[in-house]
């Protein structure tokens, strides 16, 4: 399993109307091969900004899977104007054993 994070920034005065983007958006990945899950925390400390947590099956099934797709292109549409700045996206593997 792949674990997508994200810290997404949005603009001031936007949370309400990017958490109902969001809520449109979500079917739109979650349609797509591989997908395990997705979570989307809004932060305590930082109003505005989210924490974007998506399982994968594998990596190609977010990249090039999910972002060659036609719902990556609505995606885009719908959230991709309320990030300042635009969210750098980390992949990460199975958890260390402790």
């Amino acid at each position: 399993m792949i674990l997508e994070h994200a810290l997404l920034n949005v603009k001031p005065g936007q949370s309400a109307a990017f958490e109902t983007a969001m809520a449109e958006a979500a079917p739109l990945i979650a349609a797509s091969p591989g997908f395990l899950g997705m979570e989307v925390r809004p932060s305590i400390e930082q109003p505005g900004t989210y924490l974007l947590l998506v399982r994968w099956e594998a990596l190609t099934d977010h990249d090039p899977g999910f972002r060659a797709s036609d719902r990556y292109l609505r995606w885009k549409a719908l959230l991709h104007d309320f990030y300042e700045p635009f969210p750098t996206v980390t992949h990460f593997t199975e958890p260390l054993p402790l």
